[in-house]
């Protein structure tokens, strides 16, 4: 079942809020807070979680892209910034703040909903590479754990890299655990003994 897109809207001019109250609940999106700054944004984002955020740049107090990278980092959610003038200098700054879309005052009514596609489009992708790159780096930080396991196991048992890694296999399967877990306990008790040796 889908559920409305839930937004948040920011904007420093009054006409601008006005035209996003009225034109996003008329496409079928629901406006769950609309502020006037950048600092009110990430405060009202912090209270209502919106799916996306469409914000205004140059706001008092804390611009969108600054109030993006607050909002992003509590709770990663798309952003699409707008503003009344192309400046090359803040396309730059959005572009490394993983802004998904940007759009040019006035704003359409059919550019606003090609831009909240391509925004929940990129950012679905962005996070489908965000968790594959969090996946990989667990998988070889846990095969850099088996590996210093498997050094522990050939030093203290005198047996060869293939039989060691049998040994931890084994250990794991009996005990119904996970090998980095097995390999991870013995390098605590190898620190442990150490500490004792070294007393």
């Amino acid at each position: 079942m889908n559920r409305t897109l839930r937004i948040a809207v920011a904007d420093d001019e009054q006409d601008t809020r006005e035209f996003f109250q009225t034109v996003l609940p008329s496409l079928g999106y629901e406006v769950v807070s609309v502020a006037q700054t950048g600092r009110q944004l990430v405060e009202a984002c912090h209270k209502s979680h919106p799916d996306l955020v469409l914000t205004d740049i140059k706001m008092p107090d804390m611009d969108g892209i600054q109030a993006a990278v607050a909002i992003n980092r509590e709770r990663a959610v798309p952003v699409i910034l707008v503003s009344g003038y192309q400046d090359e200098g803040l396309l730059e700054r959005a572009g490394a703040e993983n802004i998904m879309a940007y759009l040019t005052k006035p704003v359409k009514a059919n550019d606003l909903v090609a831009a909240i596609r391509l925004a929940r489009k990129r950012f679905e992708q962005f996070q489908a590479i965000r968790e594959e790159a969090s996946s990989l780096r667990q998988s070889l930080e846990d095969r850099k754990l088996i590996e210093r396991a498997k050094g522990v196991v050939m030093r203290r048992l005198g047996v060869d890299e293939a039989d060691a890694f049998r040994r931890l296999q084994r250990k794991a399967s009996d005990e119904n655990q996970k090998l980095v877990d097995v390999a991870r306990a013995l390098l605590n008790a190898e620190a442990v003994f150490l500490g004792l040796d070294s007393k």
